[in-house]
């Protein structure tokens, strides 16, 4: 599906991708990711369990919206030159799912919860202390 495209062309795609995303999880996939995940985690006290629900919530909800975004990109700058739309969204949403849910679950997830909890939170605190 990647085809010539220049330099600014790329940079420009990137940021509506960028702007697009931003505002689909805030607005969109968030909080019904989140509201989902805690239905389905309902009668669980496990942290792990709820933490892997919202993650994949939003993985699926992500990678629903921002492959159609990459399909009509890809048809915007390559033409459309397949059989199938449908074809060709499955096969974006199934590759970005199958990237995303492990690299969100493995790698990024943690990172940022870690860098959350350490920096972040820490900070908060301190500052709460000195204003009290």
């Amino acid at each position: 599906m990647l085809g010539k495209m220049t330099f600014i062309e790329g940079i420009s795609d990137f940021l509506i991708g960028f702007i697009i995303a931003f505002i689909l999880d805030l607005f969109i996939v968030g909080p019904n990711a989140k509201k989902i995940a805690l239905k389905l985690t309902a009668n669980t006290k496990n942290k792990l369990y709820i933490v892997l629900a919202i993650s994949s919530c939003m993985v699926i909800g992500m990678a629903f919206f921002m492959s159609m975004y990459g399909v009509i990109t890809s048809n915007f700058h390559n033409g459309f030159n397949s059989s199938s739309i449908l074809t060709d969204y499955l096969s974006v949403f199934g590759k970005n799912f199958i990237l995303a849910l492990p690299l969100q679950i493995i790698i990024m997830g943690p990172l940022v919860r870690f860098i959350f909890t350490k920096y972040i939170k820490s900070t908060r605190s301190e500052s709460f202390e000195e204003s009290h």
